[in-house]
């Protein structure tokens, strides 16, 4: 029987060092753009707080679209 190595897939749900991690920041930046609403909260999953990584994606998109939007605030007269 010829077996063969899945590639790695990211789970739908990280906790909050693999979530810093995914969108390439560390904990404290996390928790920060949290704070700020610049990054999702996590969800209560039984004891445990989970990241869910499609809203990571979806507010990550939108951290880029945002300093866009400042720019051009400013760009305009």
């Amino acid at each position: 029987m010829i077996t063969r190595t899945l590639p790695f897939v990211v789970p739908r749900g990280l906790n909050r060092v693999e979530a810093a991690r995914y969108i390439g920041v560390s904990p404290g930046t996390l928790d920060k753009l949290i704070a700020e609403g610049r990054m999702p909260e996590p969800k209560p999953v039984g004891a445990r707080r989970v990241y869910d990584r499609n809203a990571l994606d979806y507010y990550f998109d939108a951290l880029g679209a945002e300093a866009e939007r400042e720019k051009n605030d400013f760009d305009e007269d």
